[in-house]
């Protein structure tokens, strides 16, 4: 190609560029029209366009129809090959193969997470992409900076801090309950504040729902016998089997606990501010296809029945 036959991408857009293409193929202003859905009008006015800035008719009226001149004979490989470049890019930046891909998702999530959500949600991607692996990663201080770098994907649980710049989906709510052994010598059929305050307690100590809990005794007045105190909900099952002491739990992961280690579930007498589980990522990967699949399979397997509107704040 001649250099006086260069196209300029700064003058000349995509939507010419297809104009130019589709009247090439059907020689036809009204063809065009039909084919890239425009207005005849609209279609000429795009011609004139690309004749001012190539100085050149490039088609000619005929007998025939409309005939390309040797200037755009000599443009179209040009412009099909642009067009193909920007339709493969396009095609690769809006497609996730889940089947094949072995991508490696790096999610931020408590240790009640790794117990109540990680089984499900491992279980549904290994079955749709097997090559696809998961990491749990503990929630601290550089989350914001990992999230954002794309070191992590995804954060899930109660994260109030996680608020400028990212996106966020509320999940299900939580409100809490009590723990127990099954044999337990002083719980009767009624467990009033006064049972609660009066037995011996393990406690977790870590946490957003640990301040939640706090709160709720000042409020009330009122303070437990902590005998135990743990980080995280690991050992707590046996604990509570081989003692008579009271646990306080969000429900998702009291409820799994007790199914798992036959453990007794009580309402919880203390009025506790419930919470909202939800799910975090940061604006820049909002439209990647891949975060997004995710996000779509967290949403698909957590959000409550009652929430499939999908209520998706930015925050900022």
């Amino acid at each position: 190609m001649t250099k006086n036959s260069e196209l300029n991408p700064t003058e000349i857009d995509l939507k010419l560029l297809r104009l130019l293409d589709a009247l090439y193929a059907t020689r036809s202003v009204t063809r065009t029209a039909e084919q890239i859905a425009l207005s005849q009008p609209t279609v000429s006015i795009g011609l004139a366009r690309l004749r001012k800035m190539l100085s050149d008719p490039l088609f000619v009226r005929t007998s025939g129809g409309m005939q390309p001149t040797p200037r755009t004979e000599d443009l179209m490989p040009a412009v099909r090959q642009v067009l193909c470049g920007m339709s493969q890019l396009i095609s690769s930046a809006n497609q996730f193969d889940v089947a094949t891909s072995e991508r490696r998702f790096r999610i931020f999530m408590t240790d009640a997470s790794h117990i109540t959500l990680m089984p499900k949600l491992f279980a549904h991607v290994h079955a749709l992409a097997p090559g696809i692996r998961l990491e749990a990663a503990t929630l601290g201080p550089q989350m914001a900076s990992e999230l954002q770098s794309g070191d992590a994907d995804l954060a899930l649980g109660l994260i109030p801090g996680l608020e400028a710049g990212f996106y966020q989906q509320a999940l299900f709510d939580q409100d809490w309950i009590c723990l127990a052994n099954p044999m337990h010598p002083r719980l009767g059929a009624k467990f009033t504040l006064k049972n609660y305050v009066s037995e011996a307690h393990v406690g977790i100590v870590s946490g957003t729902g640990a301040t939640l809990l706090d709160n709720a005794l000042k409020r009330a007045g009122q303070q437990r016998q902590v005998q135990l105190a743990l980080p995280g909900f690991l050992g707590l099952p046996a604990i509570l089997q081989g003692s008579d002491l009271i646990a306080t739990l969000p429900r998702h992961i009291g409820e799994t606990l007790a199914l798992a280690a036959g453990l007794r579930v009580l309402p919880c007498p203390l009025p506790i501010d419930g919470f909202t589980v939800k799910q975090y990522w940061h604006t820049r990967f909002h439209h990647d296809p891949a975060n997004r699949w995710l996000r779509d399979v967290c949403s698909t397997l957590f959000l409550q029945s009652q929430r499939r509107k999908l209520d998706v704040a930015k925050k900022r």
